[in-house]
């Protein structure tokens, strides 16, 4: 089974940057789709980005236009570029491996959808 090893979080002003990545230990192509989600404490978990091995991407209409995922196949890395980072971004950023579409599609909606999950980095965004 694929194991995922976040990196990249940190601490940063409102309005600043950062670029996460999540290292497989296996081949990510064998995942129908890949996601980043992020929880933040007293929240529930919630989806940011899911790109499918096509590398169609989708987003929550919050978050399109700020948060870019990719993935590098022969690195199996996948990554998320945050841009404009505000306060409420704030929180432990997941990323995950699913082997399953819904509706054909990978979404960012449910972490059911997601069998294989990383430990989390923190992402602190401060005002």
């Amino acid at each position: 089974q694929v194991q995922l090893v976040e990196s990249g979080g940190g601490s940063v002003q409102a309005g600043g940057s950062l670029k996460l990545a999540c290292a497989a230990s296996g081949d990510i192509e064998f995942a129908a789709c890949m996601a980043w989600f992020r929880q933040d404490s007293g929240k529930e978990r919630e989806g940011v980005a899911a790109i499918g091995n096509d590398d169609s991407t989708t987003y929550p209409d919050s978050l399109k236009g700020r948060f870019i995922i990719s993935k590098d196949n022969a690195k199996n890395t996948l990554y998320l570029q945050m841009n404009t980072l505000k306060v409420e971004d704030t929180g432990t950023y997941y990323c995950a491996a699913g082997y399953v579409r819904v509706s054909g599609v990978c979404s960012y909606v449910s972490p059911l959808n997601y069998k294989t999950w990383g430990q989390g980095t923190q992402v602190t965004v401060s005002s």
